[in-house]
């Protein structure tokens, strides 16, 4: 039986593959869209757009109403400004939410965090049993911190069926951000490698993260758990940046620093920015140390047994289909194939 879901961040890169998802598999889309953000996908698949903000809580009501269910994938994203920046949209925007559906009959409430919640350390299998720190290295992880911790309060005191996914790098056609960011630096020949590389990144294809997604929307295991997405493959840093780099015919990344200098690197330009106000972050931050030097592995044990998870998508097709999108957008030719899945590591 059909149903209305309402998909927050729908005109942004997860929320548009949701949202394309539902529509084919027969269900209607709703989904709160900022002004002037652009909702060509959502008019072609026919989505109701209802302009507003998650700050507005009366267009997070109109937004709300009607739905059987929510997948909430819209958030402030960022690892430099404010921490109240972000607790507006992430925490207060949430609430806001969770408000709208309070006395509904709701199915589900989908809450889209981030493996980031957990501690900025090496994690080797860590599971949805670890305890999240109170402090963060940034506004966007603190404020999906307490997110979660208000979500899963909404589930205790007032029943809203929540599920909350974690998922890691989320990588895929029309990511316009990280993908293009990544590209610029790789032809500028400022990326080097921490550590030689050597350590993993928690992929997670966006094909596998809708999913895991229309998993806990549809499976009775979900309510009130916490769940970790990856693509279940360890690819090192080396071989997602070589993927990258081969993948739009530049250059592979140079060189290499250690960890412990790399930190002090991040702290130090972290400071001096800080100090000058200034409104963009250094190109060396915690949060990019964390992504590009520390061993980043985590478990999914509990979602192939609870949800039935199985990533369909491997490292090696998502980051060719990756590239391909890329390669359209910048209106190039033949995209040739990444490396193999053994390369770089």
């Amino acid at each position: 039986m059909a149903r209305t879901f309402l998909v927050t961040g729908a005109t942004g890169f997860v929320g548009s593959h949701v949202a394309e998802a539902l529509v084919g598999r027969g269900d209607a889309v709703r989904t709160l869209a900022r002004a002037g953000s652009d909702a060509t996908l959502l008019d072609r698949l026919g989505a109701t757009v209802i302009r507003g903000d998650l700050t507005d809580p009366d267009a997070v009501k109109q937004a709300a109403n009607g739905a059987d269910a929510v997948i909430h994938c819209g958030a402030k994203v960022g690892d430099w400004g404010p921490v109240a920046d972000y607790r507006a949209v992430n925490v207060e925007g949430l609430r806001h939410l969770l408000d709208a559906v309070l006395g509904k009959p709701l199915g589900r409430f989908v809450l889209v965090s981030t493996l980031g919640v957990y501690a900025a350390r090496h994690h080797f299998g860590t599971d949805e049993t670890e305890p999240l720190p109170d402090n963060h290295i940034d506004g966007y992880t603190q404020s999906k911190v307490e997110a979660e911790r208000l979500a899963l309060q909404y589930h205790r005191k007032q029943a809203v069926p929540v599920t909350i996914l974690r998922p890691g790098f989320v990588y895929g056609p029309r990511d316009r951000s990280v993908l293009p960011r990544l590209v610029g630096r790789l032809k500028e020949r400022t990326v080097i490698y921490i550590a030689r590389g050597r350590y993993a990144l928690n992929t997670t294809y966006v094909g596998n993260l809708v999913d895991a997604i229309l998993l806990a929307v549809d499976s009775p295991k979900a309510v009130g758990e916490v769940f970790n997405i990856t693509d279940g493959e360890f690819v090192t840093k080396r071989r997602f940046l070589e993927a990258v780099a081969d993948g739009v015919g530049v250059p592979r990344p140079r060189g290499s620093v250690p960890v412990w200098l790399a930190r002090i690197v991040a702290n130090w330009r972290e400071n001096v920015f800080r100090r000058k106000n200034k409104p963009h972050p250094p190109r060396a931050t915690q949060a990019q140390l964390k992504f590009a030097g520390l061993n980043l592995d985590f478990s999914i044990a509990k979602a192939r047994t609870r949800l039935g998870y199985i990533p369909r998508v491997t490292f090696d097709d998502g980051m060719r289909a990756a590239i391909e999108w890329y390669r359209r957008e910048q209106g190039s030719g033949a995209v040739p194939a990444p490396p193999s899945a053994s390369g770089g590591r």
